[in-house]
């Protein structure tokens, strides 16, 4: 079983890197371009090498037996 939390964005996207530091899968930015170049991270079921790759609301992120939902906050889910 995967341990899963959710991630509100603050704008329209954030980076695979600032997720993984943001989430606390990665102690570093170091470490998170480490962890994806090893192709350790999956984004939306794919290996994701892109430490820059945009992930939008709906997108799911899995690294480390961790599971993490990027939402959209309440502010863009209104308009």
């Amino acid at each position: 079983m995967v341990d899963a939390q959710k991630l509100v964005l603050r704008g329209e996207y954030i980076t695979l890197d600032a997720l993984l530091k943001a989430t606390g899968l990665a102690e570093s930015g170091g470490r998170a371009k480490q962890i994806i170049a090893a192709g350790q991270v999956r984004v939306d079921g794919q290996v994701e090498l892109r430490r820059g790759a945009k992930l939008r609301a709906g997108q799911e992120v899995e690294a480390g037996g961790m599971r993490v939902q990027v939402e959209a906050s309440a502010s863009d889910q209104s308009a």
